[in-house]
């Protein structure tokens, strides 16, 4: 590790603002409806540690940057953070931003605490300064590969975008799989178009069409395309990077988007403060607030924690988290070092399999949990 900063700098008792850094996907091409999510759970729980007594008696601020799914717009925006004197990072949803974000955060000593994205290598070695909430793309996934099977389909067809996310959800399935009697079909969005994912799949045998795509486009035009191609009546779509959680799915695509089994991290039942925090959410956002708003909120919650206890030394933040122990609003949060993985990670963060219920759009039904 760097030497830390000087006492002086960092646990400062004249009142001023501990400043942490959020890096959220706000603008297009970024998933803005998601980034949306993030913020305002970041920002409920900013309120609410203020509305607490801050971090022993400073508050908590919040220096916001909008990474709008860039990769080098993110690690631009920790150099700057980095400059501003943030005590931490928190945030971000897209794997591929976070994974350069959490590159540059590692090289300046800069403690990051990842909201949401999932990829495995979330850096290319192990790290004491980055931390993550979300679960590692290969426990969901696989999570998701079992419920297929336990629901019939062994031949899945994917309809994917090149993307190092992509690409990688696409091998943690065919190695899931194939051990187990199923197989994985590609099919090269690049190259096909709505109709042409419709021919394909009428030969290809699948039983399962898996949308690995961005939103809305191409993944709206591609269930829109199935769903009324009668030669694929009785194929199920699922899109298991969780598109369909959010409200924007069913306003584009009505009942077409129900029926369609994703990804979310949460608990069957919220705990008291997940109800609570739920209840604030909802009426900040005006609509049910996703598991991503959730992971927002318990973000902070977590570095308040280690503030508290630790103050603002960047060194004593990042020597902190193998002693979190921080009950959140999906559980307790600990992290620990699990294999394959270069971060500290949540081991125990909540996954489910859940579609939009065919008769009711706008409820959940959980399908299968891990």
């Amino acid at each position: 590790m760097s030497t830390p900063p000087s006492a002086s700098e960092t646990d400062r008792t004249d009142g001023s603002p501990v400043r942490i850094g959020a890096l959220v996907p706000l603008s297009r091409p970024g998933w803005a409806e998601a980034g949306r999510h993030l913020l305002a759970g970041i920002e409920l729980a900013v309120r609410d540690v203020n509305d607490a007594g801050g971090i022993v008696g400073r508050p908590l601020e919040l220096v916001v940057r909008d990474t709008a799914a860039d990769p080098q717009r993110a690690a631009a925006a920790v150099d700057e953070l980095a400059r501003l004197g943030v005590a931490a990072l928190a945030g971000e949803y897209h794997s591929v931003v976070a994974r350069a974000a959490a590159a540059r955060a590692d090289a300046l000593g800069l403690p990051f605490l990842c909201s949401s994205a999932v990829l495995d290598a979330l850096t290319e070695q192990p790290t004491d300064w980055v931390a993550r909430l979300a679960p590692p793309q290969s426990r969901g996934w696989q999570l998701y590969a079992d419920f297929l099977l336990g629901a019939g389909h062994d031949r899945i067809a994917v309809a994917a975008q090149p993307s190092v996310y992509w690409a990688s959800g696409t091998r943690i399935l065919r190695d899931h799989l194939a051990p187990r009697g199923g197989t994985v079909v590609e099919l090269d969005m690049s190259a096909l178009t709505p109709a042409a994912v419709c021919d394909e799949l009428v030969g290809s045998g699948a039983t399962a069409l898996l949308l690995l795509v961005g939103h809305p486009d191409p993944a709206v035009p591609i269930v829109e395309a199935v769903r009324r191609d009668q030669r694929l009546a009785g194929i199920m779509i699922g899109a298991p990077a969780g598109q369909p959680e959010f409200a924007a799915w069913a306003t584009l695509l009505g009942d077409d988007g129900a029926g369609i089994p994703f990804l979310r991290y949460l608990p069957e039942r919220l705990g008291p403060l997940g109800a609570r925090v739920g209840t604030t959410l909802r009426e900040r956002l005006a609509e049910a607030p996703s598991f991503v708003a959730f992971e927002g909120y318990d973000t902070v919650a977590v570095l308040a924690d280690v503030l508290r206890r630790q103050g603002a030394d960047r060194a004593r933040i990042a020597m902190s988290w193998p002693r979190v122990v921080v009950e959140g609003t999906r559980g307790q949060i600990r992290f620990s070092r699990m294999p394959g993985i270069s971060v500290w990670q949540w081991a125990r963060t909540p996954i489910q399999v859940v579609d939009r219920d065919p008769a009711e759009p706008d409820r959940f039904r959980i399908l299968h949990a891990g």
